[in-house]
């Protein structure tokens, strides 16, 4: 069972010297009982008060890096639900190719140089999966290529254990997982793992089967573990998934706190196939491998992955700072809004619709839209002048007109007062309507 924040509270110096973050011991012990903080914050930790605490400072499921810089990581999730805290790690997306695929690598290409821009952030492919179909030669030489034209960590799905031990040495270093593992393959695979550096994914006939697995490795000493559970239907991977990371979250059983990977297989429908992956994204994904290279599907994906996995206590946000759009000169029009992304972006791209070039000055909001930073007092004609003065903006440009948000018409007056020698412009209420504003009221053509 675990332990309270006060049973460890006992264990900790009771020093309360603040260096970790927290007030007291007892607000550290309480933070480090739910899973919020690291016991490796506290400096004066004994060693038998790492020794004892060390499982209590593990996240309820496994934290687990893949690709040679290990930069992308699954795992380490604490909450069943993202707005009782957040979720951590994103689902990785992959896409398969077989090696018998004709354009393989062409699809190789495409894979490695697939990015999405979204708000602010560049989205890309986790990973590559490698399908075997033919022989254990071009097998391996089409191991070798995938992981030298993507740079990315391999996800092998070999026909045996000896074709997965030596694609496994084929890409040593690279973190890439292996497949399949079972309990009969499992010892062989866990020793081509150790050496190559690569991640296992257990599989078994049920969930029993699964965490009976897992327990038995992790107590050999390997615990790089993924788990690849058999579902045969929407349903079932839906439930499947939401029942080991209960058991994980509440009742903290280790043999199944580990991050999923999944293979959607090819259903004859861009659909079905979304929708499974659409459900494990939302449903607690680890690895979701994707039966071919769409460049659609991942745009919807990757936008509800960012959305899911967005810190629900943290608006997203950009740098506050003067933008320029398009290539404006000392004369071009001002307009402001707020740091939220969203608003940026939807205001940023309307601005260059229009076709005209401008500065967009974007003042520090904390992260929240037009009318929520006005009713919080952060987007004030006071809080504009402010900033705009003290990046010495009004040195930067001639013009002395700036366009305000229409939702906010009232701070026109106290903006002018803050800002002496300037006119204050009310624009639209809705971004979409910039482009005409900018025509009809600036007369810009």
């Amino acid at each position: 069972m675990a332990m309270n924040g006060l049973q460890i509270q006992k264990l900790l110096p009771k020093t309360n010297c603040k260096e970790c973050g927290s007030n007291t011991c007892l607000a550290f012990a309480m933070k480090l009982a739910a899973k919020q903080i690291s016991l490796s914050a506290c400096p004066y930790a004994s060693d038998e008060a790492i020794a004892a605490l060390a499982a209590e400072s593990e996240p309820p499921v496994k934290t687990v890096s893949l690709g040679a810089d290990a930069g992308m990581t699954v795992g380490g999730e604490t909450v069943l639900y993202r707005h009782e805290k957040t979720f951590v790690h994103q689902t990785l997306l992959a896409v398969n190719v077989d090696d018998t695929d004709a354009d393989a690598h062409k699809t190789l290409a495409a894979i490695r140089d697939y990015k999405l821009e979204r708000v602010g952030e560049i989205l890309t492919l986790s990973a590559v999966a490698v399908t075997q179909k033919s022989d254990q030669d071009k097998f391996l030489s089409f191991v070798k290529d995938a992981a030298s034209v993507t740079g990315m960590p391999l996800i092998i799905r070999a026909i045996d254990a000896e074709t997965a031990v030596k694609a496994a040495a084929a890409v040593k270093g690279t973190r890439s997982v292996l497949t399949g593992v079972t309990e009969q393959t499992a010892d062989e695979l866990k020793k081509a793992a150790e050496e190559n550096g690569c991640i296992l994914a257990l599989t078994a006939n049920d969930m029993d089967g699964v965490a009976a697995l897992a327990s038995r490795l992790k107590e050999s000493g390997f615990n790089d573990l993924l788990i690849e559970f058999n579902t045969y239907s929407l349903a079932e991977s839906f439930q499947t998934n939401s029942i080991a990371r209960r058991a994980a979250i509440k009742d903290n059983y280790k043999p199944l706190g580990y991050a999923t990977l999944k293979f959607i297989e090819p259903a004859g429908s861009l659909l079905d196939e979304t929708m499974e992956a659409v459900t494990e994204i939302n449903k607690y994904g680890g690895v979701c491998v994707l039966p071919s290279f769409d460049a659609a599907q991942l745009v919807t994906l990757m936008s509800l992955r960012l959305n899911i996995y967005t810190d629900p206590q943290k608006p997203i946000q950009v740098e506050p700072k003067v933008y320029a759009i398009g290539e404006p000169t000392r004369t071009s029009p001002v307009f402001v809004t707020t740091n939220f992304s969203l608003t940026y972006f939807l205001v940023s791209g309307e601005i260059e619709n229009s076709g005209t070039s401008a500065w967009l000055v974007i003042p520090e909001c904390e992260g929240m839209s037009v009318l929520t930073s006005w009713a919080a007092g952060k987007f004030s004609g006071a809080h504009i002048a402010k900033f705009i003065k003290e990046t010495g903006f009004e040195d930067q440009v001639d013009t002395r007109s700036i366009v305000i948000p229409g939702y906010v018409a009232q701070i026109s007056g106290e903006l002018e007062e803050n800002l002496p020698g300037w006119k204050v412009l009310v624009g639209p209420q809705e971004s979409a309507d910039i482009e005409a504003y900018v025509k009809t009221v600036l007369k810009i053509v």
